[in-house]
Parts: C-alpha cells; sequence; structure tokens
C-alpha cells in the first residue's frame, strides 16, 4: 500500500524542452509514480508558462541542455530550491554538473580514471603534451568538465596531437575547463559499467558499449545510449560504487541518502575498476532493463512526501 500522502501533494519530474521525446525513462516513472499515489507531471525547466511555487517537489531526471545553459539552469535551481523540494537536493547538484567533482573524490581515496584538468587560461598544446608525456597511453580522451551524453567529447590516437590541440583549444578559448584522461581500451571489450542506486541501496547495473570513436570520426549523438544491456556487478565494482557514495556523502556532509545516483565505472589495463563518472543531477536510470526500479524510486520518493522530511536546505554545500 502506497504512504499516506496530502492529496494536494504535486510532483514535477523535470525535463527540458530539447529533450522532448529523448528520455525513456520518462514514461515508466510517471506510471510507477501513479501507482505510488503521486500526482506526478513531465515538465520542462526552461518552459516559462509553468507556475513552480504550485508544486510540492521536483525530481530531475532529463534537464539536459544544462551543459550548455548551467548558469541559466543554476539560477533555476537556486528558484526552486526555495518553494520546493529538489531531488537531488540544491548542494549535491552545485558540485555534480562540473567533473571537477573527480579531483574531489580521488583526493579522498577514491580510484578514478586518470585525469588531468586544463582551465581556460592554460596554453592548449603545451597542457596536451604535458599529460602525453606523464600517461603512455596508446588513447586518450579530450572532454569539457560540464558535459553530457559525451557532448564535445572526443577520443584520439597519440598520433593525432594536432588536432587534439585544436579541440582542447576550442573549449579553452570559449571559457570551458576541459578533461584530458587516458582512454582505457578495455571498454571496447566489456563495455562500461553503471551501477544505479536508489535511496541509498544498489537497485540494478546495466552494460554500455563502448560509443567514442576516434577523432577522424563523426562525434556521438549526446542523447544516444548505444547498446545497453542488463549486468550483474562484479564484487569488486559493487564494493567501489559503495565506496564513491561513502565518500560523496562524507564530502558533502549529507544528512539522508541520495534518493538516486549512478556511478559509471570502467576497468583499467590492470583489471581494476575505477570511477569514470558520478552522476547525480539528471543520469538515465535505465528502467527498460530494469522495470521494477521505476516503481523503487517513485516508493522512496512518495515515503520522503509521506514522512515530511523533503524540504532541502538552500544554505549548505
Amino acid at each position: 500500500m502506497p504512504p499516506t500522502l496530502h492529496a494536494m501533494t504535486a510532483i514535477a519530474l523535470i525535463t527540458a524542452i530539447s529533450a522532448t521525446g529523448h528520455d525513456e525513462d520518462l514514461s515508466p516513472l510517471l506510471t510507477a509514480c501513479e501507482h505510488a499515489g503521486l500526482s506526478a507531471r513531465a515538465l520542462a525547466w526552461d518552459d516559462a508558462s509553468v507556475g513552480w511555487n504550485r508544486l510540492d517537489a521536483a525530481l530531475l531526471r532529463s534537464p539536459w541542455d544544462y551543459t550548455e545553459r548551467l548558469a541559466e539552469f543554476m539560477a533555476w535551481c537556486e528558484r526552486a530550491a526555495h518553494s520546493l523540494a529538489l531531488f537531488n537536493p540544491l548542494p549535491v547538484i552545485r558540485w555534480n554538473t562540473d567533473k571537477h567533482y573527480l579531483a574531489d573524490l580521488a583526493a579522498l581515496g577514491v580510484p578514478v580514471v586518470p585525469t588531468e584538468f586544463v582551465e581556460p587560461d592554460a596554453e592548449p598544446m603545451e597542457a596536451l603534451q604535458a599529460f602525453l608525456a606523464k600517461h603512455p597511453c596508446a588513447e586518450f580522451v579530450v572532454k569539457p568538465t560540464v558535459s553530457a551524453g559525451a557532448r564535445d567529447t572526443q577520443r584520439y590516437r597519440r598520433d593525432q596531437e594536432f588536432a587534439a590541440g585544436n579541440h582542447l583549444a576550442r573549449l579553452l578559448d570559449a571559457n570551458r575547463s576541459a578533461m584530458l584522461q587516458p582512454y582505457l581500451s578495455a571498454v571496447d571489450a566489456d563495455g562500461e559499467t553503471a551501477l544505479i542506486h536508489i535511496e541509498g541501496g544498489y537497485s540494478h547495473a546495466i552494460r554500455k558499449a563502448a560509443l567514442l570513436k576516434t577523432g577522424d570520426a563523426p562525434p556521438p549523438d549526446p542523447h544516444a545510449f548505444g547498446d545497453i544491456q542488463a549486468r550483474e556487478p562484479a564484487d569488486d565494482e559493487r564494493r567501489l560504487a559503495d565506496q564513491v557514495l561513502a565518500a560523496t556523502s562524507r564530502l558533502l556532509k549529507l544528512e539522508a541518502p541520495l534518493l538516486y545516483a549512478r556511478v559509471d565505472l570502467l576497468r583499467g589495463a590492470d583489471g581494476v575498476p575505477r570511477l569514470l563518472e558520478l552522476e547525480l543531477t539528471e543520469p538515465s536510470l535505465f528502467f527498460a532493463q530494469a522495470p521494477e526500479a521505476a516503481d523503487r524510486l517513485a516508493e522512496a520518493l512518495a515515503a520522503r512526501l509521506a514522512n515530511g522530511t523533503v524540504r532541502t536546505r538552500t544554505d549548505i554545500g
């Protein structure tokens, strides 16, 4: 039986106008919310006609254009958090929308994919050459620190240094911080493991096939996920995901588990899993591969609303 909710409780599943038709999780989640006794609607954060103060809570799902409109999106989050419960909460969103968070987690001992950050005032070719001298990798990846869906992300061979340097320069010239990472070739055979957690507990996992092609190939479709299959994670992947979430909780001084989280892992040449990305703002949760997970998320949200413990604190983080 679903928890007892106030009759006027209204939930927004937050998407974006540009993401219309691309979020495959929305339909099953709307159905699950109905089963859980929630009055839920899919609403775009950038729809000026929405009266946000008439809602009780907002669950971020697919505001996938935020990477190109970050200041505008964060201003909306700030306003929304003052009038409704925001999931995940504002301090988490502030931290997780920029992949500099990988450095924070690495400082706490989390094994992450080796990453060199390049800031806008750097000389791009010098930064790239220093990275290549430090990392004897056959291939590497250039991407912005604020990105989603492999947008503006490309894989290069070492002999494509000039093309990679131009890519890096374009990012820096646009006043965007960038990242350089070795390309972990194990992904070509084994794929990437994404572990989804709901209310702090493991829910399910999927395998994503390699998506990035080399620098002379066209960039991937930012809305494409490639070949997705259900996967049973290995014990060391489960342990690393738990370590990542525990470190995040300590770092952000969270008082409650995250309502949802996706931990994306790759194995290095040594076979050890490493954190590629921690998705806490707008991750696809792949309900098609685990249909019961939509119900788990809706029930967890309903329980928080029924318990009256949903108000976010905008004065932390």
